[in-house]
């Protein structure tokens, strides 16, 4: 008998979150996403929109069979294994790390933006139904079976590429080239890999054994990783044009910002980029344990409004400190996430808009007490990016601080972009051409590198044409090297 068609369920499924005073005390993740039973139900909200004409499809970065992987659930839900590994097949086609993609995405903004659900309802929480169709594969061995399946068929091509960097447009632009049969290294400056992955973002948002265990698939698919290879310095992009057939440069934005106010270099200011470093990559929220610690004091100001400080408020909140954000343009302005936004407040972090570092204040130690900021005012006038512009006031505030955290955006890495005869635009990023090929033949670039500090899955997504572009390249060169054979 056939199946009954269910009723249209106009809300969304809630997933699981834990207690914001139960989460706040410790690093372990806060939301506990789908069971399988509830994601077939949210599953089952999905109109299924043809792929040629789907919004959600259009709005992923990496171009997801969105509708395909979520009928897998539905058409399979009486035999869950099938079911998963079913629609993990169809995500893998476009996206080799799901279980990160489904967590930290901003699918608010680009799949889910459009969704045709949210016309008569709640927009289908894609994002959290690609986690689970990641997790549960991982927890019951699927993603193996499905590798185990995927290695035998690839057909080595005989040619090599180097890969710049271990962050989410490197890793991508390696798996879709080792699924094409290229022999892949991927050269990462740090101990471990996984860029911003591993060193940026809070283990209670992305917990890092499930950033590894994404990362151990591309070495299952052959691709070799060598840590504690800083390219500019260990080796230089010239000597691996000699050795490889192309390069691919995704060495991201390290580089913070700074505030360019007097007292900057007080003790107990921290960029962004060295504090979750410290918490995120060296496990500082695990000392003494591990050997790495952190200071953080009793009142925290966080300068900043995007992902990067919501996970710094939230990780100094976990430390037991009082937690301000301060943002010099107004709450609709603030740049990142809802949830993250959502998650910070209820955690206890408070918000202060329109105000300006203008001094940091130190006590007669050298170590910050306070931040001296200048109120500042919205206008009419908006910029590139659609935000208010702002003008000062001339009026100040001044916020007790012994801690404070700069999150104001990062740069690309300066070594990379002191290569010879690499093109760089004037605030460091490197420039490509259509195909993402940088002035070098042969050398290719892609994520914060080329863009400037952005979203995980906009460098995938780099990574991914990349990929295909280089592909084409070593292609046309194979074809050449015959004809002159």
């Amino acid at each position: 008998m056939a199946r009954k068609k269910p009723k249209l369920i106009k809300e969304r499924v809630p997933t699981i979150e834990r207690p914001a005073e139960e989460r706040v005390h410790d690093f372990n993740e806060v939301n506990l996403g789908y069971t399988f039973e509830l994601a077939v139900k949210e599953a089952e909200r999905c109109l299924q929109c043809p792929a040629e004409y789907a919004p959600c499809i259009k709005g992923c970065p990496v171009h997801i069979d969105i509708p395909g992987f979520i009928s897998k659930l539905v058409e399979y839900r009486d035999n869950p294994n099938k079911a998963i590994k079913e629609a993990l097949n169809v995500i893998w086609a476009c996206n080799s790390l799901p279980a990160t993609t489904g967590r930290v995405c901003p699918q608010e903004d680009q799949c889910e933006k459009n969704c045709v659900m949210g016309k008569v309802g709640d927009k289908v929480n894609i994002g959290k139904l690609e986690r689970f169709v990641a997790d549960y594969a991982r927890e019951k061995g699927i993603d193996d079976e499905l590798l185990f399946e995927i290695v035998p068929s690839i057909e080595k091509k005989g040619q090599s590429v180097a890969i710049i960097g271990a962050g989410p447009a490197g890793l991508t632009a390696a798996g879709e080239l080792a699924k094409d049969g290229y022999d892949v290294t991927i050269y990462e400056a740090l101990h471990k890999p996984g860029g911003v992955l591993a060193y940026g973002i809070p283990e209670f948002r992305l917990p890092k054994d499930i950033v590894e265990k994404e990362i151990d698939k591309l070495r299952k698919l052959g691709v070799r990783i060598l840590p504690d290879h800083i390219v500019g310095k260990t080796v230089t992009i010239e000597e691996l044009l000699q050795e490889y057939d192309a390069v691919f440069i995704g060495s991201g934005a390290g580089t913070p910002r700074l505030v360019r106010a007097p007292g900057v270099n007080l003790n107990g200011i921290y960029t962004a980029n060295e504090f979750l470093t410290r918490v995120n990559l060296m496990k500082a929220y695990l000392f003494p344990e591990y050997d790495t610690p952190v200071k953080v004091g009793k009142k925290v100001i966080v300068i900043g409004a995007g992902n990067t400080a919501m996970d710094a408020a939230r990780s100094a909140r976990r430390f037991g400190a009082e937690v301000t954000i301060a943002y010099r343009r107004g709450e609709e302005d603030v740049s990142a996430r809802v949830e993250e936004v959502a998650h910070a407040k209820e955690e206890g972090v408070k918000f202060v808009y329109f105000v300006n570092p203008a001094e940091f204040i130190g006590d007669e130690n050298g170590n910050v007490k306070a931040v001296k900021f200048e109120k500042m005012r919205p206008l009419e006038e908006r910029d590139a990016r659609g935000k208010r512009k702002i003008e000062g006031t001339g009026e100040y505030v001044t916020l007790e601080a012994d801690t404070v955290i700069i999150a104001i955006g990062k740069h690309p890495n300066r070594l990379i972009i002191n290569t010879p005869g690499l093109e760089v635009d004037r605030r460091g990023k490197i420039v490509v051409d259509e195909n993402l090929m940088t002035s070098i033949p042969g050398v290719f670039a892609g994520g914060d590198a080329i863009r400037g500090e952005a979203t995980v899955i906009l460098a995938m997504g780099d990574g991914r044409r990349a990929a295909k572009a280089i592909h084409e390249y070593l292609t046309k060169k194979r074809e050449e090297q015959r004809a002159n054979a």
